[in-house]
């Protein structure tokens, strides 16, 4: 005899409507479906947070760190007003004031320091979602003391793969998963960008290609690297420095590519008494400048039929300046 088993729905609904956006919690930004639930006032609220498969990033491939961002969403902490301090520095006491109050406030600290000696104001910004604002925000203060988490972090990381292979991991492009042979990874943290470098190094992995982890410590990505090389920190920049000259001793260097797309060829002002030591050297319309191969003379860098010569030297107005190479 059976027993009647009762009918489960095994995939119940968990919200009324998905909003498709993109995860914040670090600078990969995974496509992700917001699930929306209406409370008992009926108004929509974050319920649940997945990976959106249709996303050219993550392909519905959502870290815990993302699947936690509901946690901020909803975090009882979260400011949702300014906040002006009423009592002692340090006592926490604090009462929310409207917007435009507090740009008011705002107004009538920083007019007076802009109108007087803008450089007195000196400001570091965090791990914000604007940090490309912040130079031109300073700028037009005019202001030069100012930094941003990203000028510690990843726009330096971005900044040497533009320039070095035309792109780089997050929002400014990724290597090139398909034709990679040899693959390095130096001091990559495990909480960022890791859906599509966990990606990428699965294709790596199933091609055969070879991975080489650079990290004082083997785990995350380097535990499964093909070679680990544990180097002592505060060491990497010298370890770098060694590669480049074992690969020019042996004549291992793409010389063409250097010339053509880094700054390689670029005249740098090798001056240490000069206000510009260490500047790019740039002709009358901004362009960075190099000397041509052919004619022997200074031109733009991405100038028609310009040949960039990667042991340019200039002297100019008492200085000399001389290639990156």
């Amino acid at each position: 005899m059976t027993h009647p088993q009762p009918k489960i729905d095994t995939s119940p609904p968990v919200s009324d409507e998905i909003r498709k956006t993109t995860c914040y919690m670090c600078a990969c930004r995974c496509g992700i479906d917001v699930h929306m639930k209406k409370d008992e006032g009926g108004t929509p609220r974050v319920a649940y947070i997945e990976g959106n498969r249709d996303h050219p990033v993550n392909k519905g491939v959502l870290c815990a760190k993302g699947s936690a961002g509901i946690m901020q969403h909803l975090s009882p902490a979260r400011l949702r007003a300014p906040l002006r301090r009423v009592g002692p520095r340090g006592s926490g006491e604090f009462e929310e004031i409207s917007w435009d109050e507090a740009l008011g406030l705002a107004t009538d600290w920083l007019r007076p320091i802009r109108d007087t000696a803008p450089e007195k104001l000196a400001f570091f910004t965090g791990r914000d979602q604007s940090q490309s604002f912040t130079s031109y925000w300073a700028q037009a203060y005019g202001t030069p003391n100012y930094a941003a988490h990203g000028g510690f972090c990843s726009v330096n990381m971005a900044a040497a793969g533009i320039y070095t292979m035309g792109g780089a991991f997050w929002e400014f492009s990724q290597p090139d998963w398909e034709r990679t042979k040899l693959f390095m990874i130096f001091g990559v943290a495990e909480d960022h960008d890791s859906n599509p470098i966990k990606m990428g190094l699965g294709r790596l992995k199933e091609r055969g290609a070879r991975i080489i982890g650079v990290n004082p410590i083997r785990t995350g990505y380097n535990a499964f690297a093909d070679e680990w090389v544990g180097v002592t920190p505060g060491t990497d920049g010298l370890f770098v420095m060694s590669l480049i000259h074992c690969l020019l001793k042996a004549g291992k260097i793409d010389l063409d590519y250097l010339a053509r797309f880094t700054n390689a060829p670029v005249l740098i002002n090798e001056d240490p008494k000069s206000p510009e030591y260490g500047l790019l050297l740039r002709t009358e319309n901004g362009r960075q400048m190099v000397i041509d191969r052919r004619t022997k003379r200074p031109a733009d860098f991405d100038g028609a039929g310009v040949r960039p010569d990667l042991s340019g030297k200039m002297r100019r107005a008492g200085i000399t300046h001389r290639s990156v190479f």
